[in-house]
């Protein structure tokens, strides 16, 4: 898939299988890899319906679109991840911050928690 990422890293937890991930998400999680140089850990990507609600996941949720991921990178603060994604993307995507973790999909029109 990539020399950063394995298509296993954004499958869906609960075992059914699906892996999509858009390419527009792998470009900014490349990029998040290469500016902060270090591993970017994939938590969550793609849900299918059913674990997605078992989570609790939104009923709309982007990780159902395989255009959502929740990451960390390895040493690095979520405030810091979230703070570089907002400022490299002011006008675009949905980013997330979270106390372990940020999450950013590549949605179509501009999103922030």
């Amino acid at each position: 898939m990539h020399k950063y990422f394995k298509k296993q890293e954004f499958a869906c937890r609960c075992g059914c299988g699906q892996s999509d991930v858009a390419d527009e998400l792998l470009t900014v999680l490349v990029d998040v890899r290469e500016h902060f140089g270090k591993p970017v850990i994939i938590n969550s990507a793609n849900r299918c319906p059913t674990h997605n609600k078992n989570v609790g996941g939104a009923k709309n949720s982007m990780h159902l679109k395989g255009i959502a991921a929740d990451i960390r990178v390895s040493g690095v603060s979520p405030v810091e991840v979230h703070k570089y994604l907002t400022e490299k993307y002011p006008h675009s995507y949905g980013i997330g911050k979270y106390n372990t973790f940020t999450h950013i999909d590549v949605r179509d029109y501009k999103a922030r928690w």
